[in-house]
This record gives C-alpha cells, sequence and structure tokens, in this order.
C-alpha cells in the first residue's frame, strides 16, 4: 500500500521488519529519506497545530549512522517549537523498553518526550483477565504489576520467556511523566481476533478497578474511545484497499499473528464493511445504569488526580509500594509535601484482609469502589483509619479499590 519506492531510495532490504523492507534511514540517498520524514512531521506541526506527534513502532527504525533519525527528528520538531513558542511532544511507540528513546541526548538518549509502556498494559490485564498465550506468557503476577507501579516497566533486563532472552533496561533517571500508560488502546483492543475490548473480558468491578489503576498510577494515563463508559461494540481491524494482493495479505498477515494465542474461530474480514459497521461507537448509554455510573467513576477519578497534589505525576522515588502476594492486593502510597495518598487494589476474587501499612496519622476515605454510586456492594471500607501505630487492618471486597488521603487537615 505504500509506493514510495517508486520515487527514490526510501528503502532497503538490508533490514526486515514484520511489514517488509525498512525504511532506509542510513543507507546511500539517506539524507533526503530522512528530510522527508522530518518534513512530515513538521508540516503536522507547523501548519496544522498539532501539540503532538505518536511515533509508531520505532523499534523497526534500523539506523547505525552516528547522529541516529529519533535524534535527529526530535531537535527539528523541538525547535520549530521553540520559534512557535509552544511546546511539541514526540511519544514514541516502542516494544524494547529501552530508555534511550526518552533520555536527553546530553547523557547519551535521543531526546523524546515520552513513550507508551506496553509493560503496565500487559501485567493488567492479565491479573484481570488470566490470559497467559502469546506474549502475555511474560506475565501474570501481583508482584510484576507493582513493579509496573515501581518503575514504568516490569522487564528492564530480566529473562523474558515469551522472547527467549532478557529484555530492557532499567528505567533509573526518566520521571513517571514519560511514559504513556493505558489499560486499552487501539492495538490491544483491535489486534484481538474479535476486537474484544476489556469489558467483553471481565467483570464490571475488573473494569472499575482497572480504571483505578490507570488513573491513579503516577503515569500519564491514556483512554481509548469509549472506555470511559464500558462501550460494547467491539474494535475491529478494519482495511479499505483496492488492491486484491494486498486484501488477501492482509487477511493472510492477520491469521499468523493470531496463532500464538489460543483464539477460536474466523477472525472478522478487514475487509468487510460489516467489520467497520460493527465498531463503532453508541454514546447513548453512558448516562445509564452500569455505564453510567463507570462514566462517573472515570469523572471522579480525573477530578481528584487533577486536584490532589499527591496524585500529580511526580517522582519515581516519591513512590512506596507493597504487594500482598498471597492475599492478591497492592499497597500505593504516594506523597507530595505534606500530603499523602494510599491508593488500595484488591485483584483478588476473594476478600482480603491485609495491614495496610499507612504512615501514623488519621486516613479519610475519599473514594471506595463499593459504594452505591458506582454500583457497589454498598458494603464500604471505614471512612477513616487512625495509623497511629504505623498501619490499619482492613478487609476489601474482591476486585476493588480504595483512596485514603492524609494532610494537615487530617492528622491526628
Amino acid at each position: 500500500g505504500n509506493y514510495l519506492r517508486d520515487f527514490g531510495p526510501y528503502f532497503t532490504d538490508r533490514y526486515r521488519t514484520p511489514w517488509g523492507d525498512a525504511l532506509n534511514y542510513d543507507g546511500p540517498g539517506s539524507d533526503h529519506v530522512r528530510r522527508f520524514f522530518i518534513e512530515n512531521a513538521l508540516q503536522w506541526v507547523v501548519e496544522f497545530h498539532l501539540d503532538a506527534l505518536r511515533l509508531d513502532a520505532v523499534h523497526a527504525i534500523y539506523d547505525h549512522s552516528a547522529g541516529h533519525f529519533l535524534q535527529e527528528l526530535a531537535e527539528s520538531v523541538h525547535d520549530a517549537g521553540r520559534l512557535l513558542n509552544r511546546r511539541v511532544h514526540l511519544i514514541a511507540e516502542s516494544d524494547l523498553n529501552d530508555p534511550r528513546l526518552i533520555r536527553p541526548v546530553e547523557v547519551g538518549g535521543y531526546g523524546l518526550d515520552g513513550q507508551w509502556a506496553d509493560d503496565f498494559h500487559h501485567a493488567l490485564h492479565t491479573l484481570l483477565t488470566g490470559e497467559r498465550e502469546g506474549y502475555y506468557q511474560d506475565f501474570g503476577s501481583l508482584g510484576q504489576m507493582a513493579e509496573a507501579f515501581r518503575r514504568g516497566y516490569v522487564y528492564s533486563g530480566q529473562y523474558s520467556p515469551h522472547r527467549g532472552r532478557r529484555h530492557g533496561a532499567p528505567t533509573c533517571g526518566c520521571p513517571p511523566s514519560q511514559f504513556v500508560v493505558f489499560s486499552q488502546n487501539h492495538d490491544q483492543v483491535g489486534n484481538r481476533m474479535a476486537g474484544e475490548r476489556l469489558r467483553h473480558l471481565v467483570s464490571f468491578p475488573g473494569t472499575k478497578l482497572a480504571a483505578a489503576a490507570l488513573l491513579l498510577s503516577p503515569f500519564l494515563p491514556l483512554l481509548f474511545m469509549g472506555q470511559e463508559y464500558g462501550e460494547e461494540a467491539p474494535f475491529n481491524y478494519f482495511i479499505s484497499h483496492m488492491d486484491e494482493d494486498l486484501v488477501q495479505a492482509v487477511r493472510d498477515g492477520r491469521r499468523a499473528e493470531f496463532a500464538p494465542f489460543a483464539w477460536e474461530g474466523e477472525p472478522p474480514d478487514p475487509q468487510s464493511e460489516g467489520s467497520y459497521q460493527d465498531s463503532k461507537l453508541d454514546l447513548e448509554p453512558r448516562h445509564q445504569g452500569l455505564h453510567g455510573a463507570l462514566f462517573r467513576l472515570y469523572r471522579e477519578l480525573i477530578r481528584l488526580r487533577k486536584e490532589l497534589p499527591a496524585l500529580g505525576m511526580g517522582r519515581f522515588g516519591d513512590l512506596d509500594v507493597t504487594a500482598f502476594e498471597g492475599e492478591g492486593v497492592i499497597c500505593l502510597h504516594r506523597g507530595y509535601g505534606s500530603e499523602e495518598a494510599m491508593a488500595l487494589f484488591n485483584f483478588s476474587r476473594e476478600a482480603a484482609r491485609v495491614m495496610v501499612p499507612l504512615p501514623a496519622g488519621i486516613w479519610r476515605r475519599v473514594l471506595d469502589s463499593e459504594e452505591g454510586v458506582w454500583e457497589g456492594s454498598g458494603q464500604t471500607l471505614p471512612e477513616a483509619l487512625d495509623a497511629t501505630a504505623g498501619g490499619a487492618m482492613i478487609v476489601m471486597r474482591p476486585l476493588s479499590f480504595a483512596l485514603y488521603v492524609h494532610g494537615p487537615g487530617e492528622a491526628g
């Protein structure tokens, strides 16, 4: 579907990607190829006034020249932003778990502003769904979810069974604000055989728990269209190509992509108009029943994130993560100045009794997923916890979460 090779040395057969020949960023004629893509990015920023660009699959950019293409792209886009008196962001999608992408050029990085953190999604998804096929075989433990909260990456040099080798590098020096996290996105939903959203795979309490894990994390949250009210329509992979050979290649490629997973049946035909029509959103239910409760919950979580300083995007050093493996509970302690917040997540399908490691003081409950307003059971946690002894014993309902805060107004 790309015809650039008819006009110049845009591709090279020295490297291969899942989509065919790689783009020519470091071979003969590559100066003009690099400039072509940089000018394309600048057009979006200068002429169309976009504030951020997402760079797809940068792990498939092969460049062995002394000055990496991504570094040159970042410098050009940031220079244009400064001339326009604007801050422009470049966000990479990468399968490498490589912090060089977002580190400053002065310390050997490429100077991009942020990157998607797939590990956070995979750790959360496997805990909620129990899926372990394909790349999900690398995930599934509560400790990995805690590590995702703690570092952004789960794999920062450990052995990856799925890859059969060690994977990733530590994120030292990179703030949480540089990591974009999500419980759903177009890839993770659209690349499923039937386009199921998380809402189709987990219970309603599980969807609320996913919302809280995402929005109470220290990272930059991304919401996939419709997840905020539990959209029921799938998000199928669909195309509209004129070339029949290309259409068949896409069909064959989709089937091959699903081979590592234990999904049954035939995938929807990506060229069928029905695959597109079935994927359209229906906004009507977002104020009704469970959909309405989920929508209100997302709004409340976003409000708290904006208004409580302790829930802002701080530093990894401001975090204290405790995982109770046997009980399935994670305690995420965050602080900012004299204000502190403790988010409690029970990923277990059973009630959990844990001693929450709260710093001394009186802690006030500001949110509990079991409240009736969120269509919970009504069996809420205490409105206040007295942690004068350095902790408090609580019993959490299955697949639930709560948020407590402590500050000058709540001090005992």
